[in-house]
């Protein structure tokens, strides 16, 4: 039975690894990452219009017209479906805005998501997953969730088996990194570790987060860093607190920590508001495809 509105969630998502093998012919950057969707999310209400796409981000100072990935994800099905009606968006949001978490690609997935089940579309998920990547290289990702070998320029998925559900603390300092200059400072120069993917999937199939832990990798994080001591700041403290790790996500700032358990990820969340009042600080858990 179809309906004249829905409600979606758009999940956010952390880098266990993230290398970088080059720069493209098409000027993209050529990377490894193993990512994971994680359970902190926005909330998105679609609901049937008669025409023309309405976008409502109530609280928020991100832009509701055009330039905004979520009004484009839905003019893009309006387009590739020859609908000839529109669609209202609400978005309630929660991920910190150029974080490093993937919000606006969440969003956008959960857009190109719901206009599929509102409108009964039945475009596959390689459908959806094709008309993402023409918006953005995670919003490929952020359809398929869970846990994904990233590589090209991060629109070639592969599933691996679930990450073990973990607590997960995640912290966002007040900077703001521009992911456009981070990947300009590590074309610089960069000689630093890089992540041993092979070694991070094996873990991952065999369900051991103690040594998926030790083989968290992000060569963005010296470059980051270098700009933004907090984040290494942030990262000290997580693991006095107890995490298992600690990484910065992305091209940052967020930093994250695995907990053992949710009792450390709480101790863990108020030693970062502790040490930084204007920290944006969320708990979540990983979520499994598996697992829903």
């Amino acid at each position: 039975m179809s309906s004249d509105k829905i409600e979606i969630q758009a999940n956010a998502k952390i880098n266990l690894t993230l290398d970088i093998l080059g720069t493209r012919p098409d000027g993209y950057h050529e990377v490894a990452m193993v990512m994971q969707e994680v359970s902190l999310h926005d909330n998105l209400y679609l609901e049937k219009r008669d025409s023309g796409i309405e976008l409502k981000i109530p609280g928020s100072d991100l832009p509701a017209d055009k330039t905004n990935l979520c009004y484009r994800a839905a003019e893009l099905i309006i387009k590739e479906c020859g609908l000839k009606t529109g669609v209202s968006i609400k978005l309630d949001k929660h991920i910190p805005i150029a974080a490093g978490l993937a919000g606006g690609s969440a969003d956008a997935a959960a857009v190109l998501k719901g206009m599929n089940q509102l409108y009964e579309l039945q475009l596959s998920e390689e459908k959806l997953c094709e008309l993402g990547a023409q918006l953005g290289s995670d919003i490929p990702f952020c359809i398929m969730g869970g846990t994904m070998l990233s590589t090209g320029r991060g629109e070639i998925l592969e599933r691996l088996p679930d990450f073990p559900e973990v607590d997960v603390v995640l912290a966002k300092p007040k900077v703001g990194v521009s992911t456009a200059w981070a990947y300009k400072t590590y074309d610089a120069g960069y000689d630093g570790p890089h992540p041993d993917n092979t070694a991070m999937i094996k873990a991952i199939v065999q369900g051991d987060i103690l040594s998926a832990s030790k083989l968290l990798c992000n060569v963005l994080e010296s470059v980051t860093i270098n700009k933004h001591a907090i984040i290494d700041k942030y990262k000290q403290e997580m693991l006095n607190k107890g995490a298992l790790a600690s990484m910065m996500s992305g091209s940052g700032p967020t930093v994250f920590g695995l907990a053992p358990d949710e009792a450390v990820a709480n101790e863990m969340a108020e030693a970062i508001r502790n040490i930084d009042s204007e920290a944006a600080v969320f708990t979540a858990k990983t979520v499994g495809r598996n697992r829903g």
